[in-house]
């Protein structure tokens, strides 16, 4: 599955990508920032991982996507961004290559995963975000979720350990449609 945005392309994961993701993700495998913000992967994270990844058989319900800049020479990787499942329900989850943060991709490619979910006929999604990353919430925030009031632990393979999570969700059906925020041009 494809999905296009003003600027992004959200396109599947192909075994060529291994090496872009690995960079992204461990920014030549001395950052952890990334890392420690996401839920299943592991630090230090591997070209092994990557590709792992990149292998995965996907859930057509719960698409994964690379986030992307299309360019003259094809499409560059700046992130990832898709669908899961956990013991709430479907899950929104997402990060960016430290050296594009900053530009709006994040929640660009987000609300664009928003719109898939809407297309597939999901009606309610939930996101968290670790205590100690706000931004990601201003990001969740910014394309219509709203915190549950909970505060919950979450494992990190990145942290190695249980982190205090903030709870959000968002209802995608369609009577609340016209109550979502709407993508900018």
């Amino acid at each position: 599955m494809f999905h296009v945005t003003p600027r992004l392309l959200l396109r599947p994961a192909w075994p060529e990508d291994a090496e872009a993701i690995h960079l992204g993700i461990a920014d030549r495998g001395g950052d952890r920032g990334i890392v420690r913000n996401l839920a299943s992967a592991p630090w230090p994270y591997s070209l092994d991982d990557a590709r792992a990844f990149v292998k995965r058989v996907q859930d057509p319900r719960l698409p994964s996507f690379l986030v992307t800049l299309p360019g003259p020479g094809g499409s560059q990787v700046i992130g990832g961004a898709g669908l899961g499942e956990d013991e709430n329900g479907v899950e929104l989850g997402y990060w960016i290559a430290r050296k594009f943060w900053g530009r709006g991709y994040a929640t660009e490619a987000a609300r664009g995963v928003l719109d898939v979910a809407r297309s597939l006929g999901h009606e309610r999604l939930v996101a968290c975000h670790f205590l100690d990353n706000p931004a990601s919430g201003k990001v969740l925030r910014k394309i219509g979720f709203r915190p549950t009031g909970r505060v919950v632990k979450r494992f990190s393979c990145g942290r190695g350990e249980e982190s205090d999570c903030v709870e959000l969700t968002i209802d995608l059906s369609p009577a609340r449609a016209q109550e979502l925020p709407l993508q900018a041009a």
